[in-house]
């Protein structure tokens, strides 16, 4: 299953569009690939924690994440609550999110 959510990133003083697109699918996770990066791995850390401690249900299958366009800084956790909003409808947990900016954080514990 496919979601897709609009954000804002931030470069400089401009807030460009962003897209993050969360692809849900069966199967076991890729093998053979490199490990991720650290940063990448914090990431699913973070929107995992934020996830099931509110209540969710963290998919069993693999789970692939595009933020675009590429060019844009990504670090932080600037993009965590798009992911978390787009994996959750992906698995159903949630209605597709409409098309408006959300300006908000969670913390791990789910507030």
């Amino acid at each position: 299953m496919l979601a897709t959510v609009f954000s804002r990133g931030q470069f400089g003083m401009q807030a460009p569009p962003v897209t993050i697109d969360v692809h849900v699918t069966s199967g076991s996770h890729a093998a053979g690939r490199r490990p991720p990066e650290a940063a990448v791995k914090e990431s699913k850390d973070r929107v995992r924690s934020a996830i099931q401690n509110s209540g969710f249900q963290w998919p069993p299958w693999r789970v692939t994440v595009n933020l675009s366009p590429a060019d844009l800084p990504k670090d932080g956790g600037r993009f965590d609550l798009p992911i978390a909003l787009a994996l959750l409808a992906a698995t159903c947990q949630l209605p597709q999110p409409p098309r408006a900016v959300r300006v908000l954080r969670r913390a791990l514990i789910g507030r």
